[in-house]
Formats: C-alpha cells, sequence, structure tokens
C-alpha cells in the first residue's frame, strides 16, 4: 500500500458583521460555504437573530488548536476592538492590493 501525501488542511477564523451593527466570530475549514449556512440561517444560533451582512476579516490557521485560540481572543475583544481589527486588515489589503 502505498502512501499518499496530502495537502494539510487549513482552518479559518472569521468575523462578520450583521445587519444590526454586532458581529459574529467562527471558525471553519471553508468559509464560503459557512457564510452560505448562516446566510440560510443554518448557521449558528446568534446569526439566525442577526443575519449577517458580509464577511469583514479572515485569518488561516494550519491546526484546529491554533484557530480555535485565536477565535477565543477574538470573541473576548470589545466592539471597538473589533472594528479596528477590521479596518487594519481592510487597510493591509489595500496596500498589498494596490488603489
Amino acid at each position: 500500500m502505498r502512501n499518499r501525501e496530502r495537502m494539510p488542511a487549513s482552518y479559518y477564523v472569521y468575523l462578520l458583521l450583521c445587519d444590526d451593527g454586532s458581529y459574529y466570530t467562527g471558525y471553519t475549514k471553508n468559509v464560503e460555504s459557512r457564510l452560505e449556512q448562516h446566510e440560510k440561517g443554518h448557521g449558528a444560533r446568534y446569526t439566525k437573530m442577526h443575519r449577517p451582512k458580509r464577511v469583514i476579516y479572515i485569518e488561516e490557521f494550519k491546526t484546529r488548536r491554533a484557530v480555535m485560540r485565536r477565535e477565543r481572543q477574538i470573541k473576548a475583544l470589545t466592539h471597538e476592538q473589533k472594528r479596528e481589527l477590521a479596518r487594519k486588515a481592510k487597510m493591509a489589503r489595500c496596500k498589498i492590493e494596490g488603489p
């Protein structure tokens, strides 16, 4: 039997901006699929009541342990700190992608 080389799966922590201005933090292996679940009301209980508007922040991790640790850190941030995290990420993307 041959050993198959497998690409390590990535995990993502994400921050959603909800319609009411609140934030939701979660983690997944597939952000696009998870967002669809949230939008259809099949995601977390929180996003059933606070409809997601858009993903405003994503970070990639190699292990589930690392992504769960980061999720806890982000959930512990204040509303203003989460807004600032998303703002800095947006600014970094603009510098990389250009105007």
